[in-house]
């Protein structure tokens, strides 16, 4: 397991976090995923082949954009 903090801009609410965690937990071999739109910030726990990319994706999909 790996985990990861993503800078993620346009969350300004709990409902931007469910959705951004919703949408990563879609993605095969994502554990666990916490967003908080406070710090602009996504944590996330997946198996060792889930990629930046893969992550990077769902976020984008979600609506929202990753920083860097």
């Amino acid at each position: 397991m790996k985990r990861k903090t993503v800078p993620v801009a346009g969350m300004s609410c709990d409902g931007c976090e469910e959705t951004v965690e919703t949408a990563l937990l879609r993605v095969d071999g994502v554990a666990h995923v916490t967003a908080d739109h406070e710090t602009g910030t996504v944590e996330v726990v997946a198996e060792d082949d889930v990629t930046d990319a893969d992550v990077d994706a769902a976020i984008e999909r979600a609506g929202y954009e990753v920083r860097e």
